[in-house]
């Protein structure tokens, strides 16, 4: 059994990494950072575009994200590294919503069993802006563990 760990970097996913340890105990694992290109910020900023002097351009961004998203994997496989499991890990580029990025990494690694840690939204919340937790149960076919938040 192999199982596929989904990491932000958050209390909640650290929580999660803990938690799949402590249930499933030592078991192949993949760890999953999915990152956001900066395109989609890039519309929202004042400026348009990145193309202006002294901002930086889009290829630079880009390239800052993936080190970010690097640095953030890192930190995560560490992290289950220190519980025990064997844990590859991998970074995806979200280019459609970050939901259908980790099934499509599920199905790739023939992931026995998806993790997740929520952010500790609360119903209302997560009934009005969605979730990625939420997104998962409701269309993946495979069983996921979603991991609420530690109590604090």
């Amino acid at each position: 059994m192999s199982i596929l760990l989904c990491y932000d970097g958050s209390p909640g996913a650290k929580h999660a990494i803990s938690v799949a340890h402590e249930t499933l105990g030592h078991m192949p694992a993949t760890l999953l950072h999915v990152w956001n290109p900066p395109v989609e910020f890039l519309a929202a900023a004042p400026f348009g575009t990145a193309s202006g002097e002294g901002e930086p351009s889009i290829a630079e961004l880009e390239r800052l994200s993936v080190e970010r998203a690097q640095e953030v994997a890192q930190e995560g496989h560490e992290l289950a590294r220190e519980l025990g499991p064997a844990v590859d890990t991998r970074i995806e580029r979200n280019d459609s919503s970050v939901w259908q990025t980790i099934l499509g990494v599920a199905a790739e690694t023939d992931a026995e069993l998806i993790v997740i840690g929520t952010h500790g939204a609360t119903a209302v919340q997560s009934l009005l802006l969605g979730s990625v937790s939420n997104a998962l149960v409701h269309h993946s076919n495979r069983p996921v563990l979603v991991v609420p938040t530690e109590a604090r």
